[in-house]
């Protein structure tokens, strides 16, 4: 998708193929737990007015959420991601879309299932930073 502000354009996805688009509406479909409790504070403008997209596609990842405006991704992360081969990844992962100028923040299910408050708190100020 790309759209034009201001004689810019801008790709939103980052040049993400047809299927990875299809495999995020998938996603969308089949969230997880923790990625539904911050939904619902994201969703719809409702947090400080900002747009976040849920399991937006962007290059060949897939975002859990993503507000373009700051260009920050935040991902919610499960237990498996302390294994060290998923870790590994999770950096080249971060490497890779910080050079397409996307800040990348990792939660925890735990931070995000019993202290919501305090992550929400967290975003704010990562939104701050950025814009």
């Amino acid at each position: 998708m790309v759209y034009t502000r201001r004689n810019i354009q801008f790709d939103v996805m980052f040049g993400a193929s047809r299927r990875l688009v299809e495999q995020a509406h998938e996603l969308r479909l089949n969230m997880t737990e923790a990625e539904e409790v911050l939904w619902a504070k994201l969703r719809g403008r409702r947090f400080k007015g900002y747009k976040f997209r849920r399991q937006h596609p962007a290059d060949k990842f897939i975002l859990d959420f993503y507000c373009h405006k700051a260009r920050l991704c935040i991902e919610v992360d499960g237990g498996i991601h302390g294994n060290e081969d998923v870790s590994d990844r999770d950096r080249n992962r971060t490497f890779e879309l910080e050079q397409l100028g996307i800040r990348v923040e990792r939660v925890t299910n735990n931070e995000n299932e019993n202290e919501i408050q305090k992550l929400l708190e967290k975003i704010e100020w990562w939104l701050n930073e950025n814009t």
